[in-house]
């Protein structure tokens, strides 16, 4: 069974730091591109980053130049550093995986993301 958890999150004036980690359990996804969603309340769950399996990287533009992405296959594990956290940065946190191997289309895209994990909260103060 196929299970991805994060971990990380917590509360955190702006401008300061976060680390997240999603760890995935049940097959490798070395060959896979994994990404990064989240969900501020009363809204829709919306892309943050993906890299794939080259390592190539994407972001929202919200993000870019704030937020980094990347990977680490042996581990089995994808991070996401966000430095100079905003408030409205705060959201529940996804983690999500393509089953495919090797695809990357529509990245951006919640609908092509089969698997996710539970959820991570984020909470950025003024």
């Amino acid at each position: 069974q196929v299970q991805l958890v994060e971990s990380g999150g917590g509360s955190v004036q702006a401008g300061g730091s976060l680390r997240l980690s999603c760890a995935a359990s049940g097959r490798t996804f070395s060959n896979n591109a994994m990404g990064w969603f989240r969900q501020a309340p009363g809204k829709e769950r919306e892309f943050v980053a993906a890299i794939n399996w080259g390592r190539r990287t994407d972001y929202a533009g919200s993000v870019k130049g704030r937020f980094t992405i990347s990977r680490d296959n042996a581990k089995n594990t994808v991070y996401l550093q966000m430095n100079s956290l905003k408030p409205e940065d705060t959201a529940v946190y996804y983690c999500a995986a393509i089953r495919a191997a090797f695809y990357y289309s529509d990245y951006d895209v919640r609908a092509t993301y089969d698997y996710w994990g539970q959820g991570t909260q984020v909470t950025v103060s003024s």
